[in-house]
């Protein structure tokens, strides 16, 4: 089959370090507020919450909710039930807009430079447009095209989302790779006949990530690194 002219990606865990982001994140407020807590259970509980959240988009059981208006609800009960809050308004934005302020792995930007020599690339999200814009323009990111679950008002793993991206771009989905940490993400896009390529974040979830970090599916491509991806792509 011949070479994929789209590589899309997968952003939370693929291309950026949100764990390690945010609890920085969360520690700098802690101590310019003079507030504790344990802020890497606290990151990883807000995690906890993401999936279960867009589900409940998802199933209809809310309204169309953009990702960073469920990330401030999240927080604001994580606040309360790890003792750092009442949060104001104005902390709750900042703790929020962490999430527009992640750090990238170190391959990735080398990474994406290179393969855009060989393919259209941009980010297949569960963040929306202005979040995508944010991570983008702090972090360098050199996209073609910017897609975010706004544009579809689904998230993952909708098949609009999937299919609404190969829309866009006028491509049919086997011309179209999504590039993701997550086995889930890449076995829904493989489902609606995308192609896929694993690439391992160990570290994603901390030191013990355990088999997320392990391809469980027949991926075309299985790599370590989106440099190791483009390489994959000759550039």
């Amino acid at each position: 089959m011949a070479q994929p002219r789209a590589v899309l990606f997968d952003v939370f865990g693929t291309l950026v370090d949100w764990r390690g982001s945010v609890i920085a994140g969360l520690t700098a407020f802690g101590s310019a507020r003079g507030r504790s807590a344990d802020w890497a259970e606290v990151a990883d509980a807000w995690r906890r919450t993401y999936r279960p959240s867009m589900d409940r988009v998802r199933r209809g059981a809310i309204p169309w909710t953009l990702l960073d208006d469920l990330h401030r609800d999240a927080i604001v009960d994580l606040a309360r039930r790890h003792g750092f809050g009442p949060l104001e308004d104005a902390d709750c934005e900042h703790l929020v807009k962490l999430w527009h302020r992640l750090a990238p792995w170190p391959d990735t930007v080398a990474g994406l430079t290179r393969l855009r020599q060989a393919a259209i690339i941009g980010p297949l999200s569960n963040g929306h447009v202005a979040l995508q814009v944010s991570l983008a323009r702090r972090n360098g990111f050199p996209w073609d095209v910017t897609f975010g679950s706004d544009i579809f008002r689904h998230y993952k793993p909708d098949a609009e989302v999937y299919l609404g991206a190969c829309d866009y771009l006028g491509l049919a989905p086997h011309e179209v790779m999504l590039a993701a940490a997550h086995n889930d993400d890449l076995a829904a896009a493989s489902s609606f006949g995308l192609r896929t390529a694993f690439i391992s974040r160990p570290l994603e979830f901390g030191a013990a990530t355990g088999d997320r970090a392990n391809p469980s599916g027949p991926w075309e491509i299985v790599v370590n690194s989106v440099e190791a991806l483009a390489a994959e792509f000759g550039v």
